[in-house]
């Protein structure tokens, strides 16, 4: 009795997986066994394809998600416990250099525009904050962000009328650069920073 072509070539399939056979058999096997083998081949390819097309879209969506929420996270916005701008930017000067930082200046950026002939309707200043053993230790191993510095907190008036504070995530650019400035951003300054805002932020 002639056995169906299929179950001749599951049984080559399983000698081979056994290595009772020699692959090469397998491509002198019968002609009526070909297109099962075919059927196989098509089946595991199509899998493949599938698998290796959802492992790319999953890779894209993941870029996108995070090219999207990546500025909301690069900052850190506080609400203030104060009414306006003045008495926020003196509050944080005054924590500043409570803890042992200086603030090198206040900058009315509203002011500053208004003087160049354009209009800002919100209050916006700039209080700038450093230490410079924090800046020595990162400077000597990295140079190139002396761009960031120094430090600085955008106090702003919201569109609710409220006073905010908003900075850089620290702790997220520590873990962008790495090396030194994970060390010193991620840590003491991130911790300094903490501290010198408790006083001025609303609870």
């Amino acid at each position: 009795m002639k056995r169906p072509p299929e179950k001749v070539a599951f049984s080559l399939l399983l000698a081979f997986a056994r290595k009772e056979i020699s692959p090469y058999i397998v491509f002198d096997m019968p002609q009526s066994s070909q297109p099962f083998l075919q059927l196989q081949k098509s089946r595991t390819m199509n899998k493949a394809v599938t698998f290796i097309t959802g492992l790319i879209a999953g890779v894209i969506l993941t870029g996108i998600l995070a090219m999207k929420m990546m500025p909301g996270m690069m900052l850190t916005t506080h609400e203030s416990r104060y009414t306006t701008v003045e008495e926020t930017c003196a509050a944080l000067k005054t924590s500043i250099e409570a803890n042992n930082w200086q603030s090198p200046a206040t900058r009315n950026m509203t002011a500053a525009i208004t003087k160049q002939g354009f209009t800002l309707d919100k209050q916006v200043s700039i209080v700038e904050l450093c230490n410079a053993r924090y800046a020595g230790d990162v400077l000597a191993t990295n140079p190139e962000v002396s761009t960031l510095m120094p430090c600085a907190w955008g106090v702003y008036e919201g569109n609710d009328g409220k006073i905010y504070i908003t900075g850089m995530n620290m702790g997220l650019m520590a873990k962008i650069f790495g090396g030194n400035i994970a060390k010193v951003m991620g840590g003491s300054v991130a911790d300094d920073e903490a501290k010198m805002l408790t006083p001025v932020i609303a609870e």
